[in-house]
């Protein structure tokens, strides 16, 4: 490659299309992770022979760590570059929070959804046979149009109790995502007490298994639009019809936009709850008093010179960015 024809792509990767490539895989990693855990819970371990007892409701702890953790590892991979919104409900919270660039709102969404869709049909590719094998299991034999159960490995279906509600799944996704977009904000808030040691994408992840725990069982905990629209989008494509698009099932009809609208709405609520009761305080405290300069040989944050190399005084806090990590 010469340096005439490298340089037009050195320079996109220099721009916000870098940021783009970020959240693509960013995106596509949490779903290939994420969406893989749910095809262990349903088909991979009932048809593998390595599950001796049916499982029951322990395949949620499955589900609910697997995200969790799919949460982690894509944001230590985007962080750097994007800062791993990889959920339109943190790119557009941050936007209303004047954190993140209007401009960039639509790219960011656009690059979240292909990389999920492409995320999810990786997770197909892998669990074809299992898919299949566990479909031609059922009684009588069913084909995936219509099959809510294997559906499920890609998006999100409200419980039955909701019926064919829509304020009880829509209410669901709203909470469930201010809880998350509100924790994230305290989480990169250096006025606050951000994780050290480059530990808040782990920390994020933990709050991702904590809503699964919590709320999770209410309409599948979608809390991210491209996480949900970029796998249903896959699921229609590869034969599961309406129970993708609509979003119909025997309990449930038009079901596919609640797990867009409801994090979107949800987000937003939820960096506004924490600017109000939080952040504005945090913003009119003063600051903490600089800790004077020691006289030289004297190790700061230490009066004796008893702190070892790297010691961090106390109060220190990360510097804030103008990009979060997120959630699913």
């Amino acid at each position: 490659m010469t340096d005439r024809t490298a340089r037009p792509w050195t320079r996109m990767r220099q721009t916000t299309a870098g940021e783009l490539l970020a959240e693509f895989l960013g995106t596509a990693i949490l779903i290939i992770l994420g969406c893989g855990s749910v095809a262990v819970a349903v088909v991979g371990l009932p048809g593998s022979g390595r599950q001796t007892g049916d499982f029951g409701p322990a395949n949620w702890l499955i589900i609910a760590w697997g995200w969790g953790l799919a949460v982690v590892f894509a944001v230590y991979v985007a962080g750097g570059v994007s800062g791993a919104h990889i959920n339109p409900a943190v790119t557009l919270a941050w936007a209303v929070r004047r954190k993140f660039p209007w401009a960039k709102v639509l790219p960011y969404w656009a690059a979240q959804v292909v990389g999920a869709f492409a995320g999810a049909a990786l997770v197909l590719a892998v669990y074809h046979d299992a898919i299949d094998a566990f479909l031609a299991s059922q009684n009588p034999p069913t084909g995936r149009d219509g099959s809510v159960g294997t559906f499920s490995i890609f998006a999100t279906f409200p419980a039955k109790y909701f019926g064919d509600g829509v304020w009880g799944p829509l209410v669901d996704q709203i909470v469930g995502t201010a809880i998350l977009v509100a924790i994230i904000a305290a989480l990169i808030d250096a006025r606050n007490q951000p994780p050290s040691a480059n530990l808040a994408p782990f920390v994020v992840g933990l709050v991702v298994v904590a809503i699964g725990l919590t709320y999770g069982t209410n309409a599948g905990y979608a809390i991210n639009p491209a996480r949900d629209f970029g796998p249903r989008l896959l699921a229609f494509v590869a034969g599961w019809g309406d129970a993708a698009f609509p979003g119909n099932g025997d309990w449930f009809s038009w079901y596919w936009w609640i797990p867009i609208v409801g994090p979107l709405v949800g987000g937003v609520v939820g960096v506004l709850v924490y600017d109000f009761f939080i952040g504005s305080v945090l913003a009119v405290r003063p600051a903490p008093d600089a800790e004077p300069t020691p006289p030289p040989g004297r190790v700061p944050g230490s009066a004796d010179g008893e702190a070892g190399d790297g010691a961090r005084a106390e109060g220190d806090v990360l510097p804030e960015t103008d990009q979060t990590r997120s959630g699913r």
